[in-house]
């Protein structure tokens, strides 16, 4: 028996039954071999709930001890649609909020986690990468996308903002983005229409206009059967030239009330116009106090932690809104937004 040349590249997780490493109820790592673990979940849409949150923080906590890097990726049609939103329903319709916060801080902790490991994280995304999903990516080291992926924040359609570490992650590439001469607005206003619009990427390479994707750092696979190999290859070149653990940020750039005076007067004019409704309104108010650094009188550099903290503050107050509460049940009951 001799293998095909070229079908290294074609990584099924699948196929590897006998190479799983550690599984729960719904996660399995896999050794993908070269000392590269690969993560897959199995759950409805591929959505994230506790289960997989585990998953992913555990499959870091083994590759740090004895892998080179790992791989998050998924099979069937999509890569994930995001946290689990009936999880979010019913804490929120039970009014328990202390179990919201908890699950907000456990999802903050894990894309955190994923940031902040001692080895290269790498996620291969493809089909639909949405909210908790696009998160993930945002967090990784690197992606290494299907060219078919649907990349977005989409939690505005169901009456949030994103609370697992992606509003304060609009901040901070904001900050990183600035130019020394650029009016330090333009940026800033264009991350927030995209996350306030719930904008989606319509392919990997969208995602690279839409400020997902970043380039330089992250690459697409034309083919999706290649992406795991890809960002396989990725992990090993990323340890080869030396992968150091990042330090925690604490130079965010925010604007301030500056920058959120020209959010909302530009929000006020939409609401005027009745572009959006006043559940919109409330819900771009909160997106853009997170994005500005919340009310603080001038622009000044903050902490990750700082912005995480009243990005989750604000997500756990619009869990208490009757307005998101219905979006939240519209999509569940019958799959499509509501405009409230």
């Amino acid at each position: 028996y001799q293998p095909i040349p070229g079908t290294g590249s074609f990584i099924i997780l699948e196929h590897l039954t006998e190479k799983v490493v550690w599984k729960n109820s719904v996660c399995k790592l896999y050794d993908i071999g070269d000392d590269v673990v690969a993560l897959r979940w199995d759950t409805k849409m591929n959505s994230i709930g506790g289960e997989v949150l585990e998953g992913v923080q555990r499959s870091i906590a083994i590759a740090e001890e004895r892998y080179k890097g790992l791989v998050i990726a998924n099979s069937r049609a999509n890569f994930s649609a995001g946290a689990n939103v009936g999880l979010i329903f019913m804490f929120a319709a039970e009014q328990e909020y202390d179990e919201l916060d908890f699950a907000i801080r456990q999802f903050q902790a894990t894309t955190m986690r994923m940031r902040y490991s001692s080895i290269p994280v790498i996620v291969a995304p493809h089909g639909l990468t949405l909210g908790g999903g696009c998160e993930m990516c945002l967090h990784a080291d690197a992606v290494q996308a299907a060219a078919e992926s649907y990349i977005g924040l989409v939690e505005v359609g169901v009456g949030l903002i994103p609370g697992g570490g992606g509003s304060k992650e609009m901040a901070l590439r904001a900050s990183d983005r600035t130019i020394k001469e650029d009016i330090e607005t333009n940026y800033l206003q264009q991350l927030f229409i995209n996350v306030g619009t719930a904008k989606v990427s319509t392919s990997a390479h969208e995602a690279f206009d839409n400020f997902i994707l970043r380039p330089g750092f992250d690459h697409i696979s034309m083919n999706p059967d290649r992406r795991i190999g890809d960002a396989k290859k990725k992990v090993q070149l990323m340890w080869e030239r030396g992968y150091t653990q990042p330090a925690p940020r604490n130079d965010i750039k925010v604007q301030g009330r500056g920058g959120l005076g020209g959010l909302l007067s530009g929000l006020h004019g939409m609401w005027m116009g009745k572009y959006i409704s006043d559940h919109d309104k409330l819900i771009a108010e909160k997106l853009a106090y997170v994005i500005c650094g919340g009310d603080l009188s001038m622009a000044t550099t903050v902490t990750e932690q700082y912005l995480l903290d009243i990005e989750r503050e604000a997500f756990l107050s619009l869990c208490g809104q009757r307005k998101t509460l219905e979006r939240l049940q519209s999509i569940l009951t019958t799959g499509k937004p509501l405009r409230n």
